[in-house]
């Protein structure tokens, strides 16, 4: 049974549902899953899990993530990205680069975020968006997420639209805005922003250079295997012949090397000898227990 990743390039105006719905018919089975969507506009890095690999997914959603990104500043909208109307226009004519630079470095490292008003998150069971569709002024928390980077590398003014625009790369923890962080720009320099364009280039240790179109998929599909996949996302540890029998019926094993450190969040990812992914495997004082075994014909979650 085919289990791997697809990384995909998202194309821009495909939904990431769109994108497993095409993956389905490409690999001919429904069990198909990705891990953390990207919003119609963007492009870029997208995690699809097949069959099995779908078990993956959980650990590679809470990965860092990359961007490269255009933020306009001087213009505000109701989405804080392109695809909303404009909601207000001021003079960028004051704005100087120290002042933009000055501005990045405070979102930078670990900071609070109110997400975007029309993202996805739910308010009492219904998704913000829908409720600000509908005419509801949605207030939505603020969050901690972490900017690991946030480098400019263009500044271009448009004296002719009266805005600026910035070419930037973001690396962020799992959860953060993009388009929130546009938006803060703009705030804090008093002028407004939005962000015009968008291209995940890094998914945890996933990246573009592995990315293929949906077009090359369809001709060729390039699956990376479970084994690979796991190999690349977690701390790894290498099982005897006996160790992967024992886990293989869900029992304990030895706790593994001190330099592996394992937990439920954050399992090691445990291979037989002949190099094939076993199980997930967390520490527990002196053992280590499996979290999920994968068997050649099936998969199980153990307790």
């Amino acid at each position: 049974m085919l289990s791997g990743l697809v990384i995909v390039d998202k194309p821009q105006g495909w939904t990431s549902h769109d994108v497993v719905g095409r993956m389905r018919r490409l690999s001919g089975t429904r069990k198909v899953g990705h891990a953390g969507t990207l919003d119609p506009m963007a492009t870029g890095v997208l995690v699809i899990g097949i069959n099995k690999a779908t078990r993956l997914l959980t650990y590679i959603v809470g990965t860092s993530k990359t961007y490269t990104a255009t933020i306009r500043l001087g213009q505000s909208t109701i989405t804080d990205d392109a695809e909303g109307e404009v909601t207000s226009t001021l003079s960028v004519g004051g704005v100087l680069d120290k002042a933009i630079h000055d501005g990045v470095a405070v979102l930078r490292g670990p900071i609070l975020q109110v997400p975007s008003s029309v993202s996805a998150i739910k308010v009492n069971g219904e998704r913000a968006y829908a409720r600000v569709r509908s005419g509801e002024d949605v207030k939505l928390a603020p969050r901690p997420v972490t900017i690991h980077r946030f480098d400019v590398h263009d500044i271009r003014r448009d004296a002719g639209l009266d805005v600026v625009d910035l070419d930037v790369t973001v690396e962020c923890s799992s959860g953060t805005y993009i388009r929130a962080l546009a938006r803060d720009l703009g705030t804090a320099l008093g002028v407004g922003g939005h962000l015009t364009a968008l291209r995940r280039t890094r998914v945890g240790p996933y990246s573009l250079d592995q990315a293929r179109t949906l077009e090359q998929l369809a001709e060729e599909l390039t699956v990376l295997d479970i084994s690979d996949a796991a190999r690349a996302l977690m701390p790894n540890r290498e099982l005897t012949e006996e160790e992967s029998t024992e886990i293989s019926f869900g029992r304990r094993i030895a706790a593994g090397p001190t330099e592996v450190q394992a937990t439920a969040e954050a399992p090691a990812a445990a291979f037989g000898p002949d190099g094939n992914l076993v199980a997930l495997l967390a520490d527990s004082g002196n053992s280590a227990k499996p979290v999920l075994v994968f068997a050649p014909d099936n998969e199980r979650r153990t307790s």
